[in-house]
Parts: structure tokens; sequence; C-alpha cells
């Protein structure tokens, strides 16, 4: 692997780039117009413009990635995380031009990108999972005829969804009725697909994720689990590693279950395992993400792995170097945000004039801003990822605390204030944060 492509924009560039140049592979970043003055471009060998600034003509844009890889003799494509990450069509040109894809292969992407065929399998498997439609509703009479067998509240999905977009909750059929056309256009303007399913709602749950590592070979590795429970919009804000305040038990449950899905499909490459946790304290399947994830630093700081070079090792056909993972400590990201919190999240723009991040033992930024640069709304509000580790749970959360005060982004509304209010909970303090805990916090 000489030439590596990354089909993505923003930190997860500057991420990928880093572990590329240390693993001695040549790098050629894409950029949109919008993105032309970013300084993490100048950290690539060869840098290529695909497209305008709609990501639907640019970054979403296959064909335009594929030519710009063969005409710049790329050998590999990574894709990041968003974007094309977990698009079979993408993986599949690149199998049918010799490129070699980051990631699994099309025809996995494929199993996993159906959420409803992929809780099939699960629940085959004895992994329990959530009651649904476990396949498409064709109509809003057969929604409605389900949610009365599954029991108010459901949530409409889209069956090939995932970031927290195309899923609504509905408590009456009249909301239900309300919301199945916007979900199934919300599906089809973000992953092309309308199709929509149906599940009951487990209100207020944790949702706990369990990263795993496959081979061609049929080497599986569980590197660590995670709990993503802090979310505002369906769409995560605070995640850390190992999961807090659950009994052994359910934690050897849920890499047992990972294990064994896994290796049911065939998965190769890096993947999630993703679960709920009810109020009751039971535990459901959920999906299987098959690529790098936003929060994966939290994992790579407690096992010392590169994940991304665990990636690109896979993908080139080396096996897993070690099965067994060592688990250090505790970490915590924070995601900051273009977004203004009393507005319901609506993103916000503008240029960055005052920029200071935070540094010292156990911290991480991962960042693509510099002062000058300019957040536009056409793509996700993230801007930075503060990651702390320590020891100790407590002690990863006082210097996320202090990573937090010692940051400063001028010119920009963000989430910083409600992050530090987060981490001042009483409820999240505990380790008992669940997905309703942002709503209750802007509630009071």
């Amino acid at each position: 692997m000489k030439r590596l492509l990354i089909a993505n924009r923003g930190e997860v560039v500057v991420r990928v780039l880093r572990t590329a140049k240390e693993m001695g592979i040549e790098t050629i970043v894409v950029f949109s117009e919008a993105d032309k003055d970013m300084e993490y471009l100048a950290y690539a060998d060869e840098t290529v413009q695909i497209g305008p600034a709609q990501s639907s003509k640019s970054y979403l844009n296959v064909d335009a990635i594929i030519s710009a890889a063969i005409a710049w003799k790329a050998n590999a494509v990574h894709p990041g995380y968003g974007f094309l990450s977990e698009n079979p069509s993408l993986a599949a040109m690149c199998e049918e031009k010799g490129i070699v894809f980051i990631g699994p292969t099309s025809a996995t992407l494929r199993t996993i990108g159906n959420k409803s065929r992929t809780k099939e399998v699960a629940k085959s498997l004895g992994i329990p999972t959530i009651p649904g439609s476990y396949g498409v509703v064709a109509n809003i009479d057969q929604t409605i005829v389900m949610a009365k067998e599954l029991g108010m509240p459901v949530i409409l999905k889209s069956l090939y969804g995932g970031g927290g977009r195309g899923m609504k909750v509905a408590y009456t059929e009249d909301q239900l009725r309300s919301q199945f056309a916007s979900v199934s256009s919300e599906a089809n303007a973000a992953f092309g697909r309308n199709e929509v399913y149906i599940e009951h709602y487990i209100i207020s749950p944790r949702h706990f994720e369990v990263q795993v590592l496959a081979d061609e070979y049929g080497g599986i590795q569980v590197l660590s689990d995670r709990e993503c429970s802090i979310q505002r919009r369906h769409q995560k804000i605070i995640e850390e590693a190992p999961i807090p305040n659950i009994e052994d038990s359910v934690r050897d449950n849920l890499w047992k279950w990972s294990r064994t899905i896994i290796q049911a499909i065939g998965f190769r490459g890096l993947g999630t395992v993703e679960y709920l946790m009810d109020q009751e304290g039971d535990t459901y399947f959920l999906e299987i993400n098959g690529r790098l994830q936003v929060e994966h630093p939290v994992t790579e700081m407690v096992t010392g792995m590169d994940m991304i070079r665990e990636q690109i090792m896979i993908a080139a056909g080396s096996p897993i170097e070690r099965t067994n993972t060592n688990i250090v400590g505790h970490a915590i990201e924070c995601r900051l945000n273009a977004e203004n919190t009393t507005k319901n999240f609506m993103p916000t723009t503008g240029t960055i004039n005052k920029l200071r991040l935070p540094g010292g033992p156990g911290t991480r930024v991962d960042t693509h801003l510099f002062p000058g640069c300019t957040i536009s709304s056409f793509y996700d509000p993230l801007l930075v990822k503060l990651i702390a580790h320590h020891t100790t749970r407590n002690g990863a959360l006082r210097r996320m605390t202090r990573m937090l005060e010692e940051t400063t982004i001028e010119g920009i509304i963000t989430n910083k204030d409600l992050l530090r209010r987060l981490l001042k909970n009483d409820q999240f303090l505990s380790g008992n944060g669940d997905t309703s805990l942002v709503t209750q916090l802007l509630d009071k």
C-alpha cells in the first residue's frame, strides 16, 4: 500500500494523515470548494478538488472520488467516518478497480447496512434484540398495525441510516401518521434510500458500544467497550471508555455477543457493535457499524492502540498482531460543536478569530481548526474533540473539566457551556447518564 486517498474532510483527515505519514504511505486528500483554504491540506502529499461545496456533488460523489483515486494513482482509499464510509457502492467500485478499500467488503457493508436484517441475524444467534418489524414497513397503515402490536411509544428508522438521521419517535397514532413521510424523506435525502422500519421505543436507555477488530483469517479481537449515552437529537456529544457502573456479567455478555455476531457475518476490519440498556437493566442489540467512529480516541487512549493503523494493516491482508487487549485507566471525550444549544442545537456559522486549545499530561485534541478558519453550513458542526485520560474515571473527569476551561473558541457559538454543565451533573458523575439527560438538563 503506497498511495492512500482520504475521502473525507475535517479532523478525521488530519487523524488519518498522521498515521499514514508514520507508516510511510503517501497521501492524497480530496476537498470541496468550501474547504479549499483548510490548513490540513498542506499536510498531504497531494490534494485534488472534487466538486463544489454541496456534499452531494463532492464528498458524496462516488464517481468523482474513484476518478481522483485513479488519476492520482492511489492504490487505497480511506473513507474516514460519515459521508461514504459505509456506502457499499464506494467499496464495490474500489474492488472493481483493484483499489484497496480501508473497511469491510461491499458485501458485508450491504449486510450490516440493512439494520433490520442485522437484527434478524442477532436474534437467530440468541442475542436479545429490540422488538420491531424486522423488515420494511410498506405504508402508514401497516406501520400503525405494527405499532399497536409493539405498544407505544415507537421509533421510525431509516433501514440504511445512521448518525442520528432518519429517526423519529411517536407517542401517539397521530404523531406516527405525521412522521412517516418525513422520516422516509429524510432517509432518502441523507442515504439515498427511503425504506423505513419500526421498533418499540426504549425510553431513556443507556447506549453501549463494543469495539471489535477482525481479520480475513478468522482472527477476532475485542478492543474495549464504550458508553455513548450523552446525546442530543440522537447524536453523541460525550463518550467514555470503558463503560462505567455496569456489572461484570453485563460486560461479559456484551463482549461475547459482539464476537458471536462479528464471526457469524464474516466481518473483516474495524467494527462497532452497539447496544441499548433499558431502565430495568435489560440489554438489547442495536446495530453494527463497519467504520471508524468519531469516538474512537477513547478506545485508543485506554488500549494504547492506533486503530487506523490496525484498519490499514487488516485491509492490506495482515493478521491481527495480538489477541489480548490491556485496558489501562479511563478516557472521556467531549465533542465541541458549532451549534446553539438554546435554539434546538441549530448549527452555527462564522469565522474563528481566536483559538486556544488545552494540553498537559493525559490529554489529546483532535481538530482541523485554525485562526481564520471559516465554519460553513454545508457540513457536520463538529469542531474539536477533547479527550482526557487518567488512571481513574474521577481523574479523567477532573482533567476534562480543566481542558474545557482552557479551551477558547471565539467567532462562533459552541456547545462548550452545555458540556461543562454535563460534567458537573450528579447523574452523569455517578455513571448513570442516559440518552434523556441533555433534554432534562436544558428543561431545568
